[in-house]
């Protein structure tokens, strides 16, 4: 579905001295900088997956999403969607995309989201029955039924972005791609917005692009991830063996009932994460070594509260992003 080779993207920047004497020079002479945004990208993704694009800000994430979709023109290598090269913007291509950017909107802010569905009816070419069980679903699937003829810019954050999505999906495209969906959302509106692309993407086997700053957007969506850094592809694999990186551990959450001074013996060894009044600290134990560093410390320290997790993809995420090294 997605294929490509060798991608990349350059960008040009303008550097002007300061001053009027700079602003002079630069009528005569221009200097630019170039900036490789994606270089060398390869990348396959067949028909139905859902896939997360992970890394920092300024990493090419949002450079990729808008050469698959077309946007921007890559400066070398080749890239292909459903066959089509996105660039060209044929018509249909277009029918068979959406995107979705968390900080954008394509709806307009001084009319009801319904007049800007009608109008995607007929820029889609949509027969009106199709439209109306789509919008309908979409709209029920939402809880947006009683929203649909108010102002978009009297609607919430939460209830705008579900408002993007049903613009996104009323013509069913084929491969979606969603670009920070989440962002500015309070914990409650992310968590409906991940179960509706959840149980649509289940139904109608849709293909999911998906970046995120949230890593409990791919951990509960994506079964696949990329880790992009620098503009380059650093990692391509399940999330499951995303998590392994650092090894197989576990994080231990030991309470106390009063702050502790010093680090109890032993604790060195497990990197610990001390809150600001010491009263708890998190441990990260390989697998091997649980059972009998859990025994000790239950035995040996008067404990509140005493708890094991996964180490959590978030903690993954951070420690590769301070120390890239660990991914050679």
């Amino acid at each position: 579905m997605i294929e490509c080779q060798g991608l990349g993207k350059d960008f040009r920047h303008y550097r002007k001295e300061p001053g009027v004497l700079g602003s002079l020079k630069s009528f005569f002479v221009r200097k630019y900088d170039r900036k490789a945004a994606v270089a060398d990208f390869n990348l396959t993704i067949e028909r139905g997956e859902m896939v997360g694009l992970l890394g920092p800000n300024g990493a090419g994430k949002t450079t990729l999403m808008k050469m698959f979709t077309g946007i921007i023109v890559p400066s070398h290598g080749s890239l292909k969607v459903f066959g089509h090269v996105p660039f060209q913007r044929e018509q249909a291509f277009r029918k068979k995309i959406a995107l979705v950017m968390g900080q954008k909107s394509q709806l307009w802010w001084d009319i009801p989201a319904m007049d800007s569905f009608e109008l995607l009816q007929k820029y889609y070419e949509i027969p009106y029955r199709d439209f109306k069980k789509r919008l309908d679903m979409l709209s029920a699937l939402l809880d947006v039924e009683r929203l649909l003829k108010v102002h978009v810019r009297k609607l919430s954050l939460g209830e705008r972005m579900k408002m993007e999505l049903m613009a996104c999906l009323l013509h069913q495209p084929q491969v979606l791609f969603l670009d920070e969906p989440t962002i500015g959302l309070d914990l409650v509106a992310q968590r409906n917005i991940r179960d509706f692309i959840a149980a649509y993407q289940r139904e109608q086997g849709t293909t999911v692009i998906l970046t995120s700053h949230y890593m409990a957007d791919v951990d509960a969506l994506c079964a696949r991830i990329v880790l992009v850094l620098g503009g380059q592809k650093r990692y391509d694999g399940s999330i499951r063996g995303f998590s392994g990186i650092l090894g197989r551990e576990k994080i231990v959450t030991v309470v106390f009932g009063e702050s502790v001074l010093a680090d109890p013996p032993g604790f060195e060894r497990f990197d610990p994460q001390w809150n600001e009044t010491r009263t708890r600290v998190d441990l990260r134990v390989p697998e091997p070594e649980l059972r009998s560093v859990a025994i000790d410390i239950l035995q040996s320290l008067p404990l509140l509260e005493f708890s094991m997790e996964k180490l959590p993809i978030e903690r993954v995420m951070s420690t590769l992003l301070a120390n890239p090294q660990l991914l050679r």
